[in-house]
């Protein structure tokens, strides 16, 4: 079967396609009127999806305090007097 699916089709055909996409670990777009709207996606591959975006942001977080080491070592800091003087709190 296809990649992409009309909405159409995947009504009629969405316990089979539900069995496809679970079998082969894969996915399904469903298109309305030509255009991608949704997708059909075997959970353990969704699963994996949220866990590789989630260590996403826990490295960018980390990079973050990373440069923010950086700068206070290279004494690349502002006081809080400064800081109130630039932002007006």
């Amino acid at each position: 079967m296809s990649l992409f699916i009309p909405l159409t089709r995947a009504r009629a055909k969405l316990t089979e396609l539900c069995a496809q996409v679970q079998r082969e670990h894969g996915e399904k777009i469903l298109t309305k009127n030509g255009e991608s709207c949704a997708a059909l996606i075997d959970a353990e591959r969704l699963d994996h999806y949220h866990r590789l975006e989630r260590e996403h942001v826990h490295l960018a977080l980390l990079e973050e305090a990373v440069r923010g080491v950086k700068d206070v070592n290279s004494g690349n800091v502002l006081t809080a007097a400064k800081l109130r003087a630039r932002y007006g709190r």
